[in-house]
This record gives C-alpha cells, sequence and structure tokens, in this order.
C-alpha cells in the first residue's frame, strides 16, 4: 500500500454514498473544498504522530507486560520474542503512515540522514514518550501488583552500581547503532529498501536483547525507559539509556552520512583504484603509479 494511499483512505468517501441524490451539497461543487486545509495538515502532521502515539503505546505494552509476567525458567527470551514480534507488527501495519519510528533514536537518526522533518522530530519524540507511559500504564493496571513489584514496575533495572555504567553505556550505544542503523539502511535508504524492514527490525530487536539484555537491560529506545520510569517512579541510572541510545543514533548518522558523502564525490572508487594501484606497484617496482591510475 503506497503511503500517500494509507493517509487519504479514509477521506475517501464518495459523497453520492452518504447523500442521496438530489439532497445535501450541490454536485457542481466541491463538497470537501472547505475541509482541504484541515486535511493536509492532519495528513502531514497529526496522522503521524497519532500513529506513533499508539504504536508506541502498543508495542510498549507487550514489552512491559512480557516482562512483569516473564515465565520462570524462560530468562530474557520472552521479553526478547515479545519485543521483536511487537515492534515488527506494529511497523508493518503503521509503517506506511509514519514511517514506524516508535523509538525517539531512531526518529533523530533518521531525521539527521534527512528521511524526517525536523518540523516532525519534536511531536514524534513527544508522541513516543506519551506512548510510553500509556503502554506502561495499562500494563500495570492488568498486572498483578506482586508480579509489577518483582520486577520494578518493568523499569530498567540492571544497572546497580556505578561500576556497570560503562559497560552499560557502552552496550546501548553499540545496540542502538545496529537497530538503528537497520532502521536506516532497510526501511529509509532508497538503495538498500527491503519488504523484510519490519521483519528485519524486529529480529534486530530479539537479538539485541539476547546479547546484551545482561549488561544494561538492551533499552535502545528512551521511551521505552521513560515510560516504566515514570509510572514506577524509578530512575536509578536512567540517564544511561538516554545517551546511550541516542549517541547510538548520533553514530549511524555519521557512518551512512559519510559513506554516502564518499560514493556521492566518487571516492570509494579513487580509493579503491589507489589502493590496488599501490599493491601492483609493490608487486611490480618498474610499473609506474601514474601510469596504473
Amino acid at each position: 500500500m503506497a503511503l500517500y494511499e494509507s493517509k487519504t483512505e479514509l477521506w475517501d468517501l464518495d459523497i453520492n454514498v452518504i447523500q442521496p441524490e438530489g439532497k445535501g451539497p450541490d454536485p457542481a461543487t466541491d463538497g470537501n473544498s472547505g475541509t482541504k486545509p484541515f486535511r493536509d495538515v492532519f495528513e502531514r502532521y497529526i496522522q503521524p504522530c497519532l500513529a506513533e502515539l499508539l504504536g508506541s503505546s502498543l508495542f510498549i505494552f507487550v514489552g512491559c507486560l512480557s516482562v512483569i509476567e516473564n515465565t520462570e525458567g524462560t530468562g530474557r527470551l520472552q521479553p526478547a520474542l515479545a519485543h521483536g514480534l511487537a515492534l515488527g507488527i506494529v511497523i508493518a501495519v503503521l509503517g506506511e503512515i509514519s514511517g514506524g519510528h516508535f523509538n525517539p533514536a531512531v526518529s533523530v537518526s533518521v531525521f539527521l540522514i534527512g528521511g524526517l522533518n525536523i518540523i516532525l522530530l519534536v511531536p514524534y519524540i513527544l508522541a513516543q514518550m506519551c506512548g510510553g507511559m500509556i503502554g506502561t500504564g495499562v500494563a500495570k493496571v492488568i498486572s498483578p501488583s506482586m508480579n509489577y513489584a518483582k520486577v520494578s514496575g518493568a523499569a530498567f533495572n540492571t544497572v546497580q552500581a556505578d561500576t556497570q555504567i560503562v559497560p552499560a553505556t557502552v552496550a546501548e550505544v553499540i545496540m542502538t547503532l545496529f537497530l538503528t542503523m537497520v532502521v536506516c539502511m532497510g526501511a529509509v535508504n532508497g538503495r538498500t529498501h527491503s519488504l523484510l524492514a519490519p521483519l528485519c527490525i524486529g529480529l534486530t530487536v530479539t537479538a539485541d536483547i539476547l546479547a546484551g539484555g545482561a549488561v544494561s537491560g538492551a533499552c535502545m529506545n528512551p521511551a521505552h525507559a521513560f515510560g516504566p520510569a515514570v509510572v514506577a517512579n524509578y530512575w536509578s541510572y536512567h540517564w544511561i539509556y538516554w545517551v546511550g541510545p541516542m549517541s547510538g543514533a548520533l553514530l549511524t548518522a555519521s557512518f551512512i552520512r559519510y559513506c554516502t558523502a564518499l560514493i556521492f564525490w566518487g571516492l570509494d572508487t579513487w580509493l579503491f583504484t589507489s589502493l590496488f594501484c599501490l599493491v601492483l606497484n609493490r608487486l611490480e617496482p618498474k610499473l609506474l603509479l601514474k601510469d596504473c591510475v
């Protein structure tokens, strides 16, 4: 489904179906002309933010509930699968409306590579943070109080001492770098765009949680950390889950911008040719480098 179609299909209602012939607005006039400015604003700004709010709420609700109701003996497997599957589904369903970010770090990286209008950056992040609070709040309401308290309300409480700060922060940077790289290259970049992007993004989250859950909790999403922290009032080492993911997003954008600049200027071909000729010149000393280039 095309992006434009997904955003406008709610508006494409034939007035003759709603109004019997001969009644209502004059068919010779455009009955929707008065709503066109609002329609444009709604499609460009309001609808994507609502999609981010809804998607973040659903994703974080499933993620928090999987932690609160984690079955004994499954370890990180249950939260990893729940997070990955939920994220892949909401991206597949709502991605054509908002891009399917549901993560401030993803929004920042997509904005920095030119895939998001600057006007939407702050509203997206606010919508994702509100979605985090909504999802966590619903999870708290339907969960037994004993299970909720046992895991600190699904807040990220893996870091308990100052000695864990550096490993946890580095882990968050690398895991978020992995996630945002998959998003930017698999869902945003035109040359590498893949129809399997929702699946790849979900699997990346699952892999990160399985690999780094014991180090930092594998947040990769400041909104996911913010929601449980607000609802459970748990703020210990909360800053790690902003600094780490945002740093990873900045690294991703830097790598992509750098690689794009090399390709744009043809420097990738020049570097490869120069390296090839240097090796060849070392093997054949009589061959002049200028002749090779």
